[in-house]
């Protein structure tokens, strides 16, 4: 059965309410929702809603509740069509190796090497595949820091498809949190756990922010990774203080070049030292420790 999305575009304030609106409306269907920041250059946010079928009333729904929200007409209707997105998403795309991560698909098993930290993903729809240079320095920061410092806990923030998590656990064999505010990418996040077999070390939760509970009863974290985009790094520079472990590590990507100075300003403001960076395909990955 084809799955249905209804999603519309927003300036983040208008986003984030209907999300609530939505949260709390459609509870007791379980279906997914999404709150997805669409790039750098605008304030604009995509907020999503995932059904099961293409049920009339589930549409009537949407349109009822948001309708003072963003006015009538402007929610899209898209019934996702039902392909193999994994077979689709990894096709034609090469392992990428960084430090000891061998970052493969299932086509590419044949590839690992003996000593290889192999990372399996079937991306689907899931942001990070390793491809990508924020990923790749991720990844390179990873081995640098963790087996350096050899944090007890850590946490993945927007996971995406959870390779960093995943990544991490093989490396320093420690728990890992891995929240992404999408619950499509958390879902992909939790296959690809099971597919490395890391269910024992590595939590998958669809979070968004600080404000769930669960960052409170896990943390604080002696390292945490945040693979996300330059300014809502930015405001989350406060609470990566306040759940950063005392002598802790912050791994941040997602930062453009040209990016790479605010970031810093921010995260000084919140008295975080810069301890090095390092520089992959115009993309910066930072690490950070607090003062």
């Amino acid at each position: 059965m084809s799955q249905v999305k209804f999603s519309f575009i927003a300036s983040e304030p208008v986003a984030r309410q209907a999300y609530a609106t939505l949260e709390t409306a459609f509870e007791d269907d379980a279906y997914p929702l999404g709150l997805t920041e669409m790039g750098e250059t605008a304030d604009l946010h995509e907020v999503s809603l995932y059904a099961d079928s293409d049920d009339a009333s589930v549409a009537e729904r949407v349109r009822a509740l948001l309708d003072g929200v963003i006015g009538p007409g402007g929610i899209r209707r898209e019934i996702l069509p039902e392909i193999d997105w994994v077979a689709h998403s990894l096709e034609g795309l090469k392992p990428v190796r960084a430090a000891r991560f061998f970052v493969h698909g299932r086509h590419d098993r044949g590839g690992r090497r003996p000593h290889d930290l192999a990372i399996e993903i079937e991306a689907g729809q899931a942001f990070g595949t390793g491809h990508h240079g924020t990923t790749a320095g991720c990844l390179q920061m990873i081995a640098a820091v963790a087996e350096r410092e050899k944090p007890k806990n850590a946490l993945d923030l927007g996971t995406g498809s959870a390779v960093l998590a995943i990544g991490l656990a093989k490396l320093a064999h420690i728990p890992v949190l891995a929240t992404d505010i999408d619950p499509v990418a958390v879902q992909v996040a939790e296959e690809n756990v099971r597919l490395n077999g890391m269910r024992s070390l590595v939590e998958t939760r669809t979070a968004t922010g600080f404000q769930h509970p669960v960052f409170a009863e896990e943390g604080p974290f002696d390292l945490i990774v945040a693979n996300i985009l330059a300014r809502p790094l930015m405001r989350l520079a406060p609470d990566m203080a306040r759940h950063l472990a005392p002598g802790g590590s912050l791994i941040l990507s997602g930062i453009l070049d040209r990016q790479r100075r605010a970031v810093l300003a921010a995260y000084s403001n919140q008295r975080f030292r810069h301890i090095s960076t390092l520089h992959r395909e115009g993309w910066t990955t930072l690490h950070l420790k607090h003062r």
